[in-house]
């Protein structure tokens, strides 16, 4: 069998880490051959290929990022006008002239959804579940998750020493754009005096007052906030007009925003660090390295299995097949029970 692999979307730790494992556990155990499809969609769509076999993924356990390139190509808003196919109809025939009997597309809901609609055409597709934000509802967890977490909260635990040694506050934007699991995570880690995200709008008075109550002990507030996180008095997050091909908008701004009126309100100095590219960047951790070889070994063996249409997920501890379908139906977002827990501000 002669399987195609691709990974879409933003970069993530663990994304080689899932390549190396499909490569040799298909190479292997299943007598497969892999040919890799550069920079997510727009690989099939333009048959743009690398060769993908034992030698390729020697040493890429621990390195981030993805030797086959990434992009946010979306086929499905793709016309008919160029050559008379649709993007689906390219990448279906673009596979079957390169004799790709199957495909395992890596990505998070919108690599999964077009993955969704090849196999309702016909293509035999699998899939592994991507997203730094762990925000896909049919797994527990996502690769990539723990490293940015990592990264967050060993920048929050340097920002510490420097807010108390000038007497500031200081604002550390992360990533998250509608769910707050990483500002969450790394908010409680790092210690952060108050946690932003996105499914409950904040309180900027109450947000100043928690800042005001911080400094009264002599020790510097963090605020930890998720990008999509937006005040009570703003219908939607700071973003900027540039959209992507999936209409989805450009975050970014809430910290410094932040920072802005707390200076201002409270008379306190104010600074913002938005964290951004760092956290998808970098060597993945051991948890990470560890679920993306799970993932990757147990998407081939769905393939080798003949089982298309699913997407592998963790249950638990378990690794276990889900319906593509299932895994995009709707995000995972923080849910209000785990405010209280960890008794988390938000507003």
């Amino acid at each position: 069998m002669r399987v195609g692999v691709l990974t879409g979307g933003g970069d993530c730790p663990g994304l080689n880490a899932v390549i190396r494992a499909i490569v040799r556990t298909g190479t292997f155990d299943h007598d497969c051959e892999f040919i890799g499809f550069r920079d997510g969609w727009r690989g099939p769509l333009d048959a743009d290929t690398q060769p993908l076999d034992v030698q390729a993924v020697r040493g890429i356990l621990p390195r981030g990022g993805t030797i086959l390139g990434s992009s946010r190509t979306n086929p499905l808003a793709e016309s008919a006008s160029l050559g008379g196919k649709s993007g689906l109809e390219r990448i279906s025939a673009n596979l079957a002239s390169l004799g790709v009997d199957a495909l395992i597309a890596i990505g998070g809901e919108d690599t999964l959804g077009v993955a969704g609609k090849l196999y309702d055409a016909g293509v035999k597709v699998v899939g592994v579940p991507k997203t730094i934000d762990n925000d896909l509802s049919a797994t527990d967890y996502t690769f990539g998750f723990d490293t940015a977490v990592n990264i967050a909260m060993e920048a929050i635990d340097r920002l510490h020493t420097t807010a108390e040694s000038h007497h500031r506050a200081l604002i550390v934007e992360v990533m998250g754009r509608h769910a707050g699991w990483i500002a969450l995570h790394a908010g409680l880690a790092g210690g952060a005096n108050v946690i932003l995200i996105p499914e409950q709008p904040f309180d900027i008075e109450e947000v100043c007052a928690y800042v005001e109550k911080r400094f009264e002990t002599r020790y510097a507030p963090i605020v930890v906030v998720a990008e999509g996180a937006h005040p009570k008095t703003v219908s939607t997050s700071v973003v900027d007009t540039e959209l992507d091909s999936f209409g989805h908008t450009r975050l970014g701004g809430v910290g410094q925003l932040l920072a802005e009126e707390i200076e201002r309100r409270t008379g306190k100095e104010a600074r913002a660090a938005v964290l951004g590219h760092i956290q998808r960047g970098g060597t993945p951790t051991a948890f990470d390295r560890v679920l993306a070889t799970r993932f990757g070994i147990h998407a081939i063996r769905a393939v080798a299995d003949g089982a298309f249409g699913t997407m592998v997920a963790l249950h638990g501890t378990d690794i276990v097949r889900v319906p593509i379908a299932a895994g995009i139906r709707e995000l995972k977002t923080v849910p209000p029970e785990r405010y209280a827990e960890a008794e988390v501000f938000f507003g």
